[in-house]
């Protein structure tokens, strides 16, 4: 049982601890993080990684008054578990329970919403700037990762914290251990000397001093400058920050307690924007993800004894599996063929790509807009480059893929892995806005392919596109069909007659197609003859196929998992207002909200999304339609 941990009532009792206490709360602090992550599964190894640094925050700092702005959100749980939320813990990430990343609407202690990377420096500084507005001192701290530091959105902020010069923390959570023993601990020295106020005070007092020296006080003062900044720079990477006017700190070791929250105390007394680059180790405490700090860094269930990732005995291939798989295959038919990837490598399936085609396959960092406009430019000298992007970062890129790609018309191709909902990570991760944020651009062909020989359909048509291309595909299994004797490219722009019917069509898009299907047998049961098409393509749509089933069944349904507002079924809509058709159309999709955390399965349940629901839906539809059994028309 913690003790400790039990006992704390917020974040302020632990300045009433000791060094020996704090210690043994890091320990269960990391105790009761692997427990619930065993059973809940969530991001392991950053949060272990950052025990003791969130200690440090909390103990110097004074949340919420002071504000904590975490970058991405996936290494808050000891944060969670140190501002009131021990008894729900165990409902992370789950259906109703709390969020695996910061939430304003969960916690006072939540100063901001976070899910995707980069955004820390910017919002703290904005916080920074509303805060002086209203003449308060409160600290606003930015902790973000050396990964996050990789996106153009950070170094932007960098540059305009240093230009405004507000009073900021800027936390450097820097868990490669890149930097040797020696180095680090002449750094951590240096760093704790220069920001003692006694340092700060000796070295403006020493700075007056020169400037009052006549004739040569100005110069001796820039040496002076210029020898400290020389050897700052030889021994820390401390140059780049103080370009942009930032104050750099360290780097010092994120798990030494003491040295932590020295530094915080002396950094929390400087004026202006200060970073404090902090060593941490992933998965620190736990074996396991100590030695593979990628499986750990968002893990399912898993034996916590022995670490072993719990996984059914007969789990079939994820699309990730089959989309890397075969770009291997078709990469070794088609040698223009280049892959990118924004620090997701693993996350898209490109492992084996990276490995068999080094010098094909390009990781950008985390710089989506980055990825999108270098693939346009490798399109430009004739290469065929893929760029493999979960659906919720693209919106990150998307001027990139209007303005640099479709504007131009180049053959661009869009792998867009996690397509619709994806389960336990919540409203930042959801790829439920690609239909709609995507079907609008001219030039771009939109394929949801239904399943996994579809989808190898569809990436091989994507190759012989002239323009751009993008094919959404969703987490988790396939379906296990057998594999054809030859894979054969997608008609363009043709959809799929799948069941024949005569009551009404309902019309799916993408792997909603099975759950279609299924809904129609329900209906079928009770004597509705309901007519399944796979739309395929929501760009172009099959115009010919859509209304031919209009004037066999006189009424049409239209299923997506992405948002209703400006998706497939409003495509739809909007092509039978052009033919002045006004026959009964219902629009079956996610409402116009953000989709809350929860298994994929509870979550398709919940919004009428599953076999069940499906048909339920489309029988009032029907008898608000006055439609009888085994007929069409009224």
């Amino acid at each position: 049982m913690s003790t400790l941990l039990r006992q704390l009532k917020g974040p302020q009792d632990l300045k009433q601890m000791t060094l020996v206490e704090l210690h043994q709360l890091a320990d269960e602090l990391r105790g009761q993080i692997i427990d619930t992550v065993s059973r809940t599964g969530g991001h392991l190894a950053s949060s272990l990684g950052i025990v003791e640094l969130t200690l440090a925050l909390h103990y110097v700092f004074n949340s919420p008054d002071d504000h904590l702005v975490w970058d991405v959100g996936h290494q808050a749980y000891a944060h969670k578990l140190l501002t009131g939320r021990l008894e729900r813990f165990d409902s992370l990430r789950q259906l109703d329970g709390i969020s695996g990343f910061p939430k304003r609407a969960e916690s006072p202690h939540d100063c901001f919403d976070v899910g995707h990377s980069s955004t820390s420096i910017s919002a703290a500084l904005g916080m920074a700037v509303g805060r002086d507005s209203k003449r308060k001192h409160n600290k606003v701290v930015a902790v973000i990762g050396d990964g996050s530091l990789t996106a153009g959105l950070a170094f932007e902020a960098l540059n305009h914290a240093g230009h405004l010069d507000r009073d900021l923390i800027i936390i450097l959570n820097d868990n490669e251990m890149s930097i040797s023993a020696n180095v680090g601990a002449l750094s951590s020295f240096l760093s704790r000397k220069m920001t003692s106020r006694f340092f700060v005070r000796f070295k403006r007092e020493t700075e007056n001093f020169l400037n009052s020296v006549p004739r040569f006080g100005k110069d001796l003062v820039q040496l002076a400058k210029r020898t400290e900044d020389s050897f700052k720079a030889f021994v820390t990477p401390g140059m780049l920050f103080e370009a942009f006017g930032i104050e750099y700190v360290g780097p010092i070791d994120g798990h030494q307690l003491d040295e932590v929250i020295e530094t915080l105390q002396n950094v929390s007394a400087l004026k202006g924007p200060t970073l404090v680059h902090v060593l941490t180790r992933k998965g620190k405490g736990y074996l396991p993800a100590e030695q593979n700090p990628s499986l750990f860094h968002g893990v399912g269930p898993f034996d916590k004894l022995s670490g072993q990732v719990v996984e059914a005995s007969d789990k079939k291939p994820s699309y990730t599996d089959v989309f890397g798989d075969y770009l291997c295959q078709l990469a070794s038919e088609q040698p223009r063929l280049v892959a990118l990837t924004a620090a997701m490598c693993t996350g898209t399936g490109l492992v084996p790509f990276a490995k068999r085609f080094p010098e094909r396959f390009f990781d950008v960092g985390i710089a989506e807009q980055h990825a999108v406009t270098c693939a346009a430019g490798m399109a430009c000298e004739g290469l065929k480059p893929v760029v493999a992007i979960y659906s919720t970062f693209l919106q990150r890129a998307y001027d990139n893929v209007l303005h640099d790609v479709c504007l131009q018309n180049l053959p661009v191709i869009f792998a867009l892995d996690r397509g619709g909902l994806v389960g336990a990570d919540g409203p930042t991760h959801h790829g439920v806005f690609d239909f709609s944020f995507l079907r609008h651009i001219p030039n771009l062909t939109l394929v949801a392919p239904r399943d996994e020989i579809e989808l190898k359909r569809a990436m091989l048509s994507a190759l012989a596109s002239p323009g751009p291309y993008a094919y959404r595909y969703p987490r988790g299994e396939v379906r296990g069909l057998a594999e054809p004797e030859a894979i054969s490219p997608l008609p363009n722009g043709k959809g799929e007659l799948l069941r024949p019917g005569t009551c009404a069509c309902l019309v799916s898009l993408g792997t909603c197609a099975e759950e279609a299907l299924a809904a129609a047998e329900l209906l079928a049961t009770e004597g509705l003859e309901l007519a399944v098409v796979d739309a395929r393509f929501l760009k172009p749509l099959d115009e010919e196929l859509i209304l031919a089933q209009l004037d066999t069944c006189g009424a049409l349904i239209t299923l997506e998992e992405n948002v209703l507002a400006g998706g497939f079924g409003s495509a739809v809509l909007e092509l039978l207002e052009q033919h002045g058709r006004y026959e009964p159309l219902l629009r079956l999709g996610l409402p116009d909200q953000f989709v809350e955390q929860g298994s994929q399965s509870q979550l398709r349940a919940r919004y009428g999304l599953d076999a069940t629901g499906i048909a339920r839906q489309i029988k009032d539809f029907l008898a608000r339609l006055n439609r009888p059994a085994k007929g069409g028309r009224p």
